[in-house]
């Protein structure tokens, strides 16, 4: 499936912004057999005094940035040909959970995609009791990883609201949990928390999510958004899975990749350091467009 993706990011400054330095993960990433860019573009108003391409330690693509001049506004716009290929993961012998752990001992690279690293808690995804008792009760002997995968995540679906009134980027895991109201960010680290507490290795993916319109109405410019959702791995033979719990389904393509981690603060879309004072306020438009 080959889609049209345009993202636009525009802050508009009470007071000037007289210098800053940012890391942008914006791109949609190039994945064997899962995901190719076919052309793209990110362009940055007004132009950065520096600009450098990078790769962090999670294999994402990086844009650094540097802006020296005075400035009331910053726009960030991508516009990407994308193929999704197939979702993340591919059919396998399956592992029961009680069985995990010794997989996981028996895997021996430490690289970016090794299963270590996404075991225990990291900043923005810290050990919750609660969320650990919510998981433990979904999950049971016998059951395989990828079925305790859809049990955690069909039960959040079930039990949390989406609001995008209730929480904020940074609002803390145990919050959303407590609330049971909160955004993709907040379902996915919910999730990511429990899964890791019955021992099964989770990620935090961002990207862009095909959203479809009422039938019969037209699809509206700017209606899609940035989504986020959860990666765990099942085993040596069926590895990594990917799992969308803010609408109860496996990935598909649908699910467009950007960037993948250990929770939102590995891979935010924009993370760094401006110097202004005053307020700021923030717009974001996303088109996903179905081209075959």
């Amino acid at each position: 499936m080959r889609y049209d993706v345009t993202l636009r990011i525009t802050y508009e400054y009470d007071e000037p912004v007289t210098s800053g330095r940012q890391i942008l993960r914006l791109m949609p990433a190039d994945l064997p057999r899962e995901q190719q860019v076919l052309s793209g573009s990110l362009s940055i108003r007004p132009l950065p005094e520096d600009r450098r391409m990078g790769q962090d330690f999670w294999g994402n693509a990086t844009v650094s940035v540097v802006h020296r001049s005075p400035q009331t506004r910053l726009e960030y716009e991508v516009r990407a040909r994308v193929e999704r290929l197939a979702p993340a993961g591919a059919p396998g012998d399956p592992v029961a959970l009680d069985a995990l752990p010794d997989a996981i001992e028996t895997h021996r690279s430490l690289g970016s995609d090794s299963p270590h690293h996404f075991r225990g808690p990291s900043p923005r995804v810290p050990a919750v009791p609660e969320i650990a008792a919510y998981a433990r009760g979904l999950v049971a002997a016998g059951m395989t990883v990828a079925d305790a995968v859809e049990a955690v995540g069909t039960s959040l679906h079930r039990d949390m609201t989406f609001d995008p009134e209730a929480t904020k980027v940074d609002t803390p895991v145990e919050e959303a949990f407590g609330r049971r109201h909160g955004v993709c960010q907040d379902f996915t680290h919910v999730m990511i928390a429990g899964l890791r507490d019955v021992g099964v290795p989770a990620a935090y993916v961002s990207g862009y999510l095909r959203t479809i319109p009422p039938e019969g109405r037209p699809r509206l410019e700017g209606a899609d958004a940035m989504h986020a959702w959860v990666r765990a791995w099942c085993g040596p033979a069926r590895g990594w899975m990917e799992y969308d719990p803010t609408n109860a389904m496996p990935v598909h393509r649908a699910h467009i990749v950007v960037a993948r981690g250990r929770d939102y603060g590995d891979i935010a879309p924009i993370r760094g350091v401006l110097r202004t004072s005053g307020t700021q306020k923030t717009k974001q438009a996303v088109d996903v467009v179905p081209l075959t």
